[in-house]
């Protein structure tokens, strides 16, 4: 017979939030399979349980899915956890749990906390609807070439963004998102926990002369239908034809980002 995967949701920061029923799985199962197993073993520690500790970070998790994999044909219950959440939430895991389905591996979920969630409980904003994100890329043209995509897009956007992204990232936005409504949360459920309201532009005032550390999730106002800026499209143009793409592929490309006409994109961008 085979064993179970469990996907356990562990703290996001307060050590308190977590559930009975996943220390009940934790302590349980046969193996953990950990993001980092150092950062884990504090959190079993803490509540007495010892188990056999797999790491599955970074360029790891193809490798020692596979090991997980064996257990769980040998019959082995295994509980997967990441540093802090849900596994596969922007977080390693979905490789093991993608190979799992294919395997055939009965999945069972722990839910529990999420900074996700947390976030947009506490932001102020619309939570009807919501797009997340997660991470922007990293390079500044790739950023702003997935900010473009979300121009028009209605629904309230939630990104997670690391402390030495974010005041790039929040330029970006107010450049290519235009004044939006937003709240940026830090340290959710830490001691350090914070959240500034505003706008874009007024958020970057808010974090002049501080020191930007920690965990960020931001919530971004989704569009109300208003007609993007053609300066701002115009300049996408630019990037890209820089990078060697013709004037009307970049027309046609930024156009069908930012919902506008690519031959008033085309005409604008002449006098550039």
């Amino acid at each position: 017979m085979k064993g179970i995967l469990y996907i356990v949701s562990t703290p996001i920061g307060n050590l308190e939030d977590i559930t009975l029923r996943a220390l009940r799985v934790l302590k349980e199962v046969d193996v953990v399979a950990a993001e980092d197993t150092r950062h884990s073993s504090k959190l079993l520690t803490h509540y007495g349980i010892s188990k056999p500790l797999i790491s599955y970070w970074g360029g790891k998790e193809k490798l020692k899915a596979e090991e997980v994999l064996r257990k769980l044909h040998a019959g082995q219950s295994v509980a997967l956890i990441s540093d802090a959440g849900t596994p596969g939430i922007s977080d390693p895991g979905s490789v093991l749990i993608e190979r799992a389905v294919a395997d055939g591996i009965e999945i069972v979920a722990v839910p529990g906390p999420s900074a996700l969630v947390a976030a947009i409980s506490l932001s102020g904003l619309s939570i009807k609807e919501f797009t997340f994100i997660g991470f922007l890329p990293p390079k500044r043209n790739q950023r702003r070439r997935t900010l473009s995509k979300l121009t028009v897009e209605k629904r309230t956007l939630v990104f997670y963004e690391a402390p030495h992204r974010i005041l790039e990232a929040i330029e970006d936005m107010t450049e290519i998102l235009g004044e939006r409504r937003v709240a940026l949360v830090r340290e959710i459920t830490k001691i350090h926990e914070e959240t500034l309201r505003g706008n874009l532009h007024e958020l970057i005032g808010m974090l002049a002369g501080r020191t930007i550390a920690g965990e960020y999730v931001l919530i971004v106002q989704g569009s109300k239908g208003e007609t993007p800026c053609l300066d701002t499209a115009v300049k996408e143009m630019l990037v890209l034809m820089k990078r060697g793409m013709s004037r009307k592929e970049a027309a046609k490309t930024v156009s069908e980002q930012y919902g506008l006409s690519k031959n008033d994109l085309y005409e604008r961008s002449l006098g550039e």
